[in-house]
């Protein structure tokens, strides 16, 4: 990311969350009715966040070199920034010149063998790796079966948030939240591209989903930022019918960068039965070259 580039993150991402807060949600009160902005002023952010007018106003035109962490803590909580936003800020401020130092990162696009022998070793539950781009990198057999439709897309690795957008009647069909999906995919992008502002590819995956998706360059101008750690995902499989899962998506420590999800239901639910149903379904496709060759 260059450093226009860098300034323009920076102020749009910082002009976004301020106008979004109004004068009695940050606790100010709103003297006359007529104002010409939709949220907070930038003199009001600099009150609140306890620097001067000026430092703000520079600050929000995309420099922030030099931001101490209590300066930047203090924005945050002007900005109410959430935890992902607040990762954001901190990751923009990084890469500004006078910042501190982060070492770039390489973006995994395989792993190793024992990590497929971890996804390998979970039976009842789908489970699969990705990295921040959102390539798929290893499945066990029942995420395979639960993702097909998004695996029907021959490029590999395969990418969810591409299948999302470039696929958009498919992925209606699969994903119940269609709608929070397209948002949250981009968020989550978003988040990435902060951290990791230098990895080709997903510079690269960016421009194909914006020259390609109008809902993609809409939901990604809206700045928006967001952590994939654990929820509910509904899906409509083309085997087993309707699915409410919950997910866990978990760091994994020795791979910087990479992400273990795996999807479970409660015992005795009509989900927890239907990915019985599926695994007894690939357990019958796996058979079926042995039963033909005997």
């Amino acid at each position: 990311m260059s450093t226009n580039e860098l300034r323009t993150e920076i102020r749009d991402f910082l002009s976004s969350r301020r106008a979004r807060i109004t004068p009695e949600e940050a606790g100010l009160p709103a003297y006359g009715g007529n104002r010409r902005v939709t949220g907070l002023r930038r003199e009001e952010v600099a009150m609140l966040a306890g620097v001067s007018v000026d430092y703000y106003i520079r600050m929000e035109r995309g420099s922030l070199s030099g931001a101490s962490d209590s300066v930047l803590d203090s924005l945050a909580g002007a900005l109410k920034l959430d935890d992902a936003e607040r990762d954001h800020l901190f990751a923009l401020a990084h890469q500004s010149p006078a910042g501190p130092a982060r070492r770039k990162r390489t973006t995994t696009t395989t792993v190793r063998p024992v990590l497929q022998q971890v996804l390998d070793a979970v039976s009842d539950a789908p489970a699969w790796i990705r990295n921040g781009r959102h390539d798929i990198l290893a499945m066990n057999d029942l995420a395979r079966a639960l993702y097909s439709p998004v695996l029907d897309d021959p490029r590999r690795p395969a990418n969810t948030t591409r299948f999302i957008y470039l696929h958009p009647e498919a992925a209606r069909d699969f994903f119940v939240d269609y709608d929070q999906i397209t948002r949250d995919a981009a968020a989550m992008l978003r988040l990435e591209a902060g951290k990791n502002p230098h990895d080709k590819a997903l510079i690269e995956l960016v421009g194909e989903l914006s020259t390609q998706s109008d809902l993609f360059r809409t939901h990604w101008a809206s700045q928006d930022v967001r952590f994939h750690r654990s929820g509910r995902k509904r899906l409509n499989h083309p085997v087993v019918g309707h699915l409410d899962l919950d997910f866990e998506a978990m760091e994994l420590p020795s791979e910087p960068g990479l992400q273990l999800n795996i999807y479970t239901a409660a015992a005795g639910t009509p989900t927890a039965d239907a990915i019985a149903m599926l695994a007894s379904w690939v357990a019958s496709q796996e058979r079926i070259p042995t039963e033909r060759t005997s």
